[in-house]
């Protein structure tokens, strides 16, 4: 069966535009693009079949089908060569659990999608698997494509120089100054791209990105580029998958250029037009409070959007004012009977910790999610009884230095109320001794 898709206005505008086209935006009005998929073709394969073939594919060593990606190939990049395929055997992440967390929180069915479980750390590899296997197909017939560039995060970079690396295709990373992990800024650098350390932060990085990129030798990879919206959704798809093809109540999602929750929404949209599921989730998209310009916009039921100047924050990635995806991310709230709740530095900084505590290792963004659960618990909009995923977007080794000093008591700002400092003993086996029976004390009344 061949299959097909196509760029579209995210506005309606006439036109119809190949995948292969270096085109980010909507020639009539500006506005961005989306991958648009052959609906009617696909409804060709009954949702049993599909759910078949997904299950089938589900982590085997056929190249590239193991992908979480690539194993939804047909509903991402249909036509691509699988020869042009630049894989890690990114996605099909692990649904961890939270039980004990869970309890504490006083929901019953949570679990913790660790997106952060993947080759480069993030879960930007399986957007960038889709853009930069299109980009060698585009190369491959002869496009003249110089190199491929991206601004923001360090989560993005690391993906970009990771698989740019692998199809053999210069990088480009523009990064802020002083404003990114070193364990983030040491991935691009390992894997041989061109990083460009700017004295601006997120926001100037994407301005003058775009700018470079009008000249089309050099292919834009940032979050505008909807490529990377089709492999993120597969996101969607491997939660439903994972849980024998059923929908969870809730969604819970941190959001900065907001691609992320569009990504989701539109997974779920073609679960649905499919028949592979009845019903949506609800979403809640969870934003810091010191970049918030979607919270802000949602307190007035979304009537009114004005960008911000994103302050510092801990959950670095999405320190943005002006997201690029936020009419996407409203259209898709909206549709999922959405909330955005915000959260502030020492609730995220907190929250990370505490959820740490029951065994997990959160990146400051994934705190800002957990402590947006927690406000939305508290005031009932989530129930305990129902079921709920919380999107962790990163490992949160890339963020241990930050979490050394929240523990040790140097995180500018923060009064760490979950503080864990070493303990200096002279080398005593009955001071030692004490110590530890101190703890088991300390352990046995907090789990009382």
């Amino acid at each position: 069966m061949a299959y097909n898709a196509w760029f579209s206005c995210i506005n309606g505008c006439p036109g119809e535009f190949d995948l292969r086209e270096v085109i980010y935006r909507c020639p009539t009005c500006g506005d961005l693009l989306e991958v648009q998929h052959d609906v009617d073709a696909l409804r060709a394969r009954s949702a049993a079949a599909w759910i078949q073939l997904f299950d089938d594919r589900y982590r085997r060593n056929v190249y590239p089908y193991g992908s979480g990606v690539w194993g939804k190939k047909e509903w991402v990049v249909p036509f691509i060569d699988n020869q042009n395929i630049v894989s890690m055997y990114e996605g099909n992440s692990n649904l961890l659990w939270a039980d004990r967390y869970g309890k504490q929180l006083r929901v019953e069915d949570l679990w913790i999608k660790q997106c952060g479980n993947s080759h480069t750390g993030s879960f930007k590899d399986l957007g960038m698997t889709v853009l930069v296997s299109v980009v060698k197909e585009m190369m491959v017939s002869g496009a003249p494509i110089d190199a491929v560039a991206c601004a923001l995060a360090g989560d993005t970079s690391a993906a970009l120089g990771a698989y740019c690396a692998a199809a053999g295709i210069p990088a480009v990373v523009l990064l802020p100054k002083d404003r990114v992990s070193i364990a983030q800024l040491v991935q691009p650098l390992a894997n041989g791209a061109l990083v460009l350390s700017l004295d601006t932060d997120f926001d100037g990085c994407m301005a003058i990105v775009q700018e470079i990129t009008k000249e089309k030798r050099i292919y834009l990879a940032n979050s505008m580029n909807s490529l990377r919206i089709e492999g993120q959704k597969t996101v969607a798809i491997e939660i439903v998958q994972q849980f024998d093809w059923e929908v969870p109540d809730w969604i819970v999602i941190p959001g900065g250029n907001l691609g992320n929750v569009h990504a989701l929404g539109q997974g779920f949209i073609m679960m649905q037009d499919l028949g592979l599921v009845n019903r949506l989730p609800r979403i809640c998209l969870a934003q810091a409070e010191r970049a918030n310009p979607l919270y802000r916009s949602f307190q007035d039921d979304f009537k009114h959007f004005e960008p911000v100047t994103a302050q510092p924050t801990l959950a670095t990635a999405i320190q943005i004012g002006n997201p690029v995806s936020v009419k996407r991310a409203i259209r898709t709230l909206q549709r999922f009977n959405g909330v955005v709740e915000q959260a502030s530095e020492q609730e995220l900084a907190d929250e990370a910790a505490r959820a740490d505590r029951t065994g997990m290792f959160n990146c400051p963004h994934t705190g800002v999610a957990l402590a947006a659960l927690r406000k939305l618990v508290d005031r009932k909009v989530i129930r305990s009884s129902e079921r709920v995923v919380v999107l962790s977007t990163a490992n949160g080794l890339k963020f241990a230095d930050q979490k050394a000093a929240y523990h040790m008591g140097t995180l500018e700002g923060i009064k760490p109320a979950h503080r864990n400092k070493p303990v200096e003993l002279p080398a005593d086996a009955k001071r030692v001794a004490r110590a530890i029976a101190r703890h088991v004390e300390k352990a046995r009344a907090l789990l009382s």
